[in-house]
């Protein structure tokens, strides 16, 4: 009998048979009808087992104690419970075989308890994720709804700056319209002024003509009546009277007139030498062909100007020599009157020289849709300034420059674009300001290796015999008054 208990001990039956019964309790709610009812029969079985083995150790107890001991037990205890019907007649081999069955079962019991453990866990963790997941799903949804009203709003904003961008180019170009409109009608006003500011220069000589010859008659009719040759040179009224100018007052001013002049002439290389280049880049692409343009309308500038300032002086020493009388002489005289009359210097006979020469020059070329005349700003005022430049002591003019001459420091600058190693001038930017043969101010120039060799294929490729309509030009003979 003790060893059959110390076995049904060692088993843990009963403690097996606990755990199940709370282990059923726990799960009873969210269990199955079937697996209540598998538990159940588990449990059952299990019992069955328990008191198998009991009713084993009832009958080797009972045994032990004789034929009437626990009689009385087993009839106010035992009979009772079993009934009529209730058999209990076990043998030992059963109850081993029941006992490794048991052994088993709790056994396979606690690894399905570890793997829905596991299970349990794991399940957990897939939930916490899909619930992480769902939250994260509806932040990118609504970040997804707020980027979709954000464009919205971007495209109202932006089709609204569209039609005003729309309107303020259709404003801009009836603006447009409007500027070239009057840009016409200016221009069409500035031809207007030109054609009577060369009438008021044509009267002016005329005017100019006729008080000259008036004064040479008067002073004629005068010499005429005068009785002694002290009273006649009383009595001659001198022409240098015209305009109130004093003798010798030409050379007074020789040096600030020279300093005003050579600034000028600064002036013109700084500003509108590249506002004609420029303008000129507008028609040319070729940035060489744009400074030849320009260093040669420079040159046929102060050709013409001195040509025109020689004919002035020719024709202003006629006109004077015929009554000239006084302590000044005759050339001062005539340089005074000069100066003083710089007005009556028809420019615009100049210019039309100037475009003329520059029409029949091979080193030069221009679309044959646009003249020359669109730099005109920039011819006028350099003729003004060589014009102006011829009535100094000693008279300043430009240096004259060849294409392949050699360079020199004292003379010209080196373009940006040059080649400093080279010792030939390929072309001239601008010319130097000389006086006696001393550079005043300095000229630009572009010096490149090979520049004589280059220059002679260019004059060969450049066609000579360039069709041109120039300007017609006006010869007025201007005289003194």
């Amino acid at each position: 009998m003790a060893d059959g208990l110390r076995r049904l001990v060692g088993a843990g039956s009963g403690r097996v048979l606990q755990e199940k019964l709370e282990s059923w309790y726990r799960d009873y709610e969210i269990n199955s009808c079937d697996q209540n009812l598998n538990q159940c029969c588990e449990i059952i079985e299990l019992n069955s087992q328990i008191q198998g083995q009991l009713f084993t150790i009832l009958n080797e107890t009972s045994r032990e104690g004789g034929h009437y001991a626990g009689v009385e037990t087993i009839k106010t205890r035992l009979l009772p419970w079993l009934g009529a019907c209730f058999s209990c007649a076990t043998s030992g081999r059963l109850f081993e075989t029941n006992l490794s069955l048991i052994q088993d079962s709790v056994e396979k019991e606690k690894q399905l308890r570890v793997l829905a453990t596991n299970q349990t866990a794991q399940l957990q963790e897939l939930q916490e994720e899909l619930n992480s997941t769902r939250l994260q799903l509806n932040r990118v949804q609504q970040d997804l709804a707020k980027t979709q009203l954000a464009l919205e709003d971007a495209k109202t904003k932006s089709a609204t700056a569209l039609l005003a961008a729309e309107d303020e180019i259709i404003q801009l170009k009836t603006a447009l319209k409007t500027s070239c409109a009057q840009e016409k009608d200016t221009l069409r006003k500035l031809e207007r002024l030109n054609d009577y500011e060369q009438q008021i220069r044509i009267l002016r000589d005329e005017i100019s003509i006729l008080d000259a010859q008036k004064s040479v008659l008067q002073s004629r009719l005068a010499r005429s009546r005068s009785p002694s040759p002290r009273h006649r040179e009383i009595k001659s009224p001198s022409p240098l009277h015209l305009r109130s100018c004093s003798p010798g007052r030409a050379r007074r001013t020789n040096a600030s007139r020279r300093n005003c002049l050579v600034a000028r002439f600064r002036d013109i290389y700084t500003q509108e030498r590249l506002d004609a280049e420029t303008l000129l880049r507008t028609y040319i692409s070729d940035m060489e062909m744009v400074q030849r343009i320009i260093y040669i309308a420079a040159v046929e500038s102060f050709h013409a100007a001195k040509m025109a300032y020689r004919q002035f002086k020719i024709r202003v020493r006629d006109t004077l020599s015929r009554g000239h009388s006084g302590p000044e002489s005759l050339e001062d005289t005539v340089l005074d009157y000069i100066v003083h009359h710089e007005d009556l210097y028809d420019v615009q006979a100049s210019v039309n020289e100037a475009i003329r020469s520059m029409n029949i020059n091979p080193k030069i070329s221009f679309p044959p849709e646009i003249d020359f005349i669109v730099i005109s700003t920039l011819i006028r005022e350099l003729c003004h300034v060589a014009f102006s430049m011829q009535t100094l002591t000693p008279p300043l003019d430009i240096a004259f420059g060849t294409d392949g001459e050699l360079f020199s420091e004292t003379k010209y600058h080196r373009s940006l674009n040059s080649d400093f190693t080279a010792v030939l001038v390929a072309y001239h930017v601008w010319p130097a300001l000389m006086e006696n043969d001393i550079v005043i101010v300095k000229g630009e120039a572009v010096t490149k290796r090979g520049a004589l060799w280059s220059h002679r294929s260019r004059s060969r490729s450049r066609s000579r015999g360039r069709s041109r309509s120039t300007t017609p030009l006006r010869s007025h003979h201007v005289s003194p008054s």
